[in-house]
């Protein structure tokens, strides 16, 4: 039996992905004494089977997409085939290029002490793993999540893809089932349309149903445009051999057969193997119960990114990081309640939003609310590319401020960016129309947004009486 190697250190971090990262490496340039477990790879869920792989794999099938027959702008293209082979190659050159920014030598070099293994918590102060066991005047809890698995009858029985195992796929699925019409869901299942699978997206509740109906509706109508069959209001009710699924609906049962089956309805927090009692630290199924300054009921113990339950987003996490490093380091006061996070659904066309939108506006606020509209139809880049799906908008209380905005259309991800700004460092909407922007770019839709706030006061009787009146004096 090897023995166990014991040491100390100021900061122990569980997890190498986005937000683990940031604190290893924020703390150790610090000079602090940091030690960092890893199980698996290094740079977590988002380099190696979420975000990067599935950002390539969407580049190849709009690439796919945009070169098909259509005489789209007056240019007409045949004889396009896609090479899945060469697809798959790039998706994992991209993870390859990235990867030696997360990459163990890297943080080694960085002073960090890395060890890839297993880590569970002894006691209220001691992490441990196969030969190490840490004594950690703070601990980060930065583990991550998987994806969820659904009790469906039989689905334990057949073989299914997650986001873990879709990008190791060698061949094109001939015909796709997909479970879930969330934001995973809806990315891969169009990627592999385009990429030339026939999809089918099935999903218990609405498609996209966090997000503002209208939005969700454009997306909904490419992706039928697109030949996916979409089945919103569709519960998976058991599996079987094929693969199989049974769906039921207000119509009745029937059945769905595929060559592949691909599920995709949420993540879950990886928590199980931590020992988590053992430390003091409450949790639930959504993650590491926590306070404001992301501490959880063990006051050395922090938690960010997905295993904190307060949102799965990679850009979240590194927020978080930021925070626990300004906290547990300086002991600053820090808010992740405060926090205004914007979320995007890479789908074509992309769906970004931030805040509330108007359905859950009007909950909370009544008809009191201020709701502005802007198509990209009135968009000149719009115009000029061809392209003027979608549109933008503005959810403001009856005094202007900001509540939620949502913009669906082409690059619509590139263009919540500042809105994010806005409601972070609580900026007025007049800020935002005092702003000039290039001419001509889809990213004016937030001017024209906030200016379009303020042309009932502008242009009402009340104005142009006092301007009757300025122009004596002019």
């Amino acid at each position: 039996m090897s023995k166990i190697a014991k040491m100390r250190a100021d900061i122990v971090v569980i997890g190498a992905g986005s937000g683990g990262l940031s604190v290893a490496a924020g703390a150790a340039q610090l000079g602090l004494k940091v030690v960092l477990f890893e199980k698996g790879e290094m740079g977590g869920d988002c380099l190696n089977y979420g975000c990067v792989p599935s950002k390539a794999l969407i580049a190849a099938a709009t690439a796919a997409h945009d070169a098909r027959p259509g005489g789209r702008l007056g240019v007409t293209t045949e004889g396009v085939t896609v090479d899945f082979t060469r697809v798959m190659a790039h998706v994992h050159a991209t993870i390859a290029t990235i990867a030696p920014v997360d990459s163990q030598s890297r943080f080694e070099g960085l002073g960090v002490t890395v060890v890839r293994e297993s880590a569970r918590f002894v006691d209220a102060r001691t992490v441990a793993s196969e030969s190490v066991r840490v004594v950690g005047r703070k601990i980060v809890v930065a583990t991550g999540s998987r994806a969820a698995v659904p009790p469906i009858p039989g689905l334990d029985q057949v073989p299914y893809l997650t986001n873990e195992t879709v990008f190791d796929l060698k061949a094109l699925p001939e015909r796709l089932i997909v479970l879930g019409g969330g934001p995973i869901g809806i990315e891969l299942g169009q990627a592999f349309r385009r990429l030339g699978a026939e999809v089918v997206i099935i999903e218990a509740g609405e498609v996209l149903g966090r997000e503002d109906r209208g939005a969700a509706q454009a997306v909904i109508d490419q992706l039928e445009a697109d030949g996916i069959e979409l089945l919103g209001g569709h519960k998976a009710v058991r599996v079987e051999a094929g693969p199989t699924v049974i769906v039921q609906s207000e119509a009745g049962e029937r059945a769905i057969t595929g060559s592949h089956l691909l599920v995709a309805v949420g993540r879950q927090p990886a928590l199980e193997t931590l020992d988590l009692d053992r430390a003091g630290v409450a949790y639930d199924r959504n993650g590491i119960r926590t306070d404001k300054s992301l501490r959880s009921s063990n006051r050395r113990v922090y938690a960010v990114g997905d295993a904190a339950g307060r949102g799965q987003f990679t850009h979240l996490a590194g927020a978080h990081a930021g925070l626990v490093v300004r906290r547990a380091i300086f002991a600053l006061p820090v808010d992740a309640d405060d926090l205004q996070v914007p979320r995007v659904t890479y789908a074509d066309p992309e769906l970004a939003a931030i805040g509330i939108n108007e359905d859950e506006a009007r909950k909370a606020h009544g008809d009191s609310i201020r709701v502005e509209t802007f198509e990209f139809t009135d968009n000149d880049r719009a115009q000029a590319e061809g392209d003027t799906r979608g549109f933008g908008k503005l959810v403001t209380t009856s005094k202007g401020k900001v509540l939620g905005v949502t913009i669906v259309g082409r690059h619509a991800g590139d263009h919540i960016h500042i809105w994010a700004l806005m409601l972070s460092s609580r900026l007025k909407l007049s800020q935002m129309t005092s702003a000039i922007a290039p001419y001509p770019v889809r990213s004016e839709i937030g001017k024209r947004l906030a200016g379009q706030w303020y042309t009932p006061a502008l242009f009402s009787d009340r104005t142009r009486m006092l301007v009757s009146i300025l122009k004596r004096f002019a």
